[in-house]
């Protein structure tokens, strides 16, 4: 090889490792969107914010407990910790199938409560713009409109955990005299 071409390919490299040395610039991707985790519910895509899911867990067995509301389906021990689990299909008012392999529990968890969510199965992890997902139609109305935190254009209704989680309707609380 002649001097010339090996004094060529040197200075590419070295421009080339230049550029993959730099730090690329911060673009706002992060700040402007959020990772949120896709799944079905009776046929419809919904969202939950993934900072929010502490791990997907298939659904097993699972524990009734007499005397809960319906959208309570029961309680898991994940490794140790008892974990209740809930229905939103029922507490939405839409149409429930029966349980099946593909079920997952999306455990959720606030700094106040932790508790699983039944999936009728998982689609995946991706980035929304926040700047796609607009608020609520004004003819939602009813329970799924109070957790709602916006819908995409493509029809994904991404869910408020924080309200969820807060709400006295979801929070068991009862004492029987046993």
């Amino acid at each position: 090889m002649n001097k010339a071409r090996e004094k060529d390919i040197n200075r590419i490299l070295k421009e080339r490792a230049k550029e993959l040395s730099e730090v690329p610039a911060d673009d706002g991707i992060e700040e402007n969107s959020i990772e949120v985790i896709e799944f079905v519910l009776a046929y419809e895509k919904y969202a939950i914010e993934s900072s929010y899911i502490d791990e997907v867990y298939p659904m097993k067995d699972f524990t009734v407990v007499p005397g809960t509301p319906s959208f309570v389906l029961g309680i898991i021990n994940l490794r140790g910790r008892i974990l209740s689990v809930i229905d939103i299909r029922r507490f939405f008012d839409l149409p429930v199938k029966g349980l099946s392999n593909l079920n997952r529990v999306l455990v959720v968890k606030t700094s106040e409560m932790e508790l699983g969510i039944l999936s009728d199965f998982i689609l995946g992890v991706r980035r929304l713009p926040r700047k796609d997902i607009h608020p609520a139609l004004p003819t939602l109305t009813g329970i799924r409109a109070k957790y709602l935190h916006g819908v995409t254009d493509e029809g994904l209704v991404v869910l408020d955990v924080q309200k969820m989680l807060q709400d006295e309707d979801i929070i068991v609380h009862e004492e029987t005299d046993i």
